[in-house]
């Protein structure tokens, strides 16, 4: 049996170990979802990779995204349009960081991003999409956006324009 001293230093290293998981994960991960609140501006912080990566829903169910302003549209994977239900429309051809593939067109009811809303949003069906939703243009060209000193600032326009 343990002597109370190794079960002492055993939790101890737990703890240690804990903290710098909870650390590092900050570090790779700084836009959780119940970190960026429900307001209509959203601050993001960049990744250590100088991605700007976030935690936000697609018709209500919780995906990591990259948000990419180059990007034209929301990408997300077949596995992810199969969990949400999606139809895909039309085939087209999309080149992509990775050379040309074909994708399928659909419309998400709604993309959230902090307190962000959009409806109605083109997307495309990425068949060999892995790894998170890029969030592009057909999200983000309804939003006021910022890049400054490492964070992106998004901010939700009325519909009608108005500021």
């Amino acid at each position: 049996m343990p002597s109370r001293n190794t079960i002492i230093i055993a939790i101890v290293w737990l703890a240690l170990f804990a903290g710098i998981i909870y650390i590092v994960n900050d570090l790779l991960y700084p836009n959780r979802a119940e970190n960026l609140g429900n307001s209509e501006t959203v601050v993001l912080q960049r990744d250590p990779y100088g991605h700007y990566r976030a935690e936000a829903f697609i018709n209500g169910k919780k995906v990591g995204v990259m948000v990419d302003t180059g990007a034209t549209g929301v990408a997300i994977s077949k596995q992810l349009a199969d969990e949400l239900g999606l139809k895909s429309r039309a085939a087209q051809l999309t080149s992509t960081a990775n050379g040309e593939t074909i994708s399928y067109q659909t419309r998400l009811a709604e993309v959230r991003l902090g307190g962000i809303i959009a409806k109605d949003v083109a997307a495309s069906i990425v068949p060999n999409l892995d790894g998170d939703v890029l969030l592009g243009m057909s999200f983000l060209n309804r939003m006021d956006i910022r890049l400054y000193q490492g964070t992106m600032t998004i901010r939700q326009v009325p519909e009608d324009g108005a500021s």
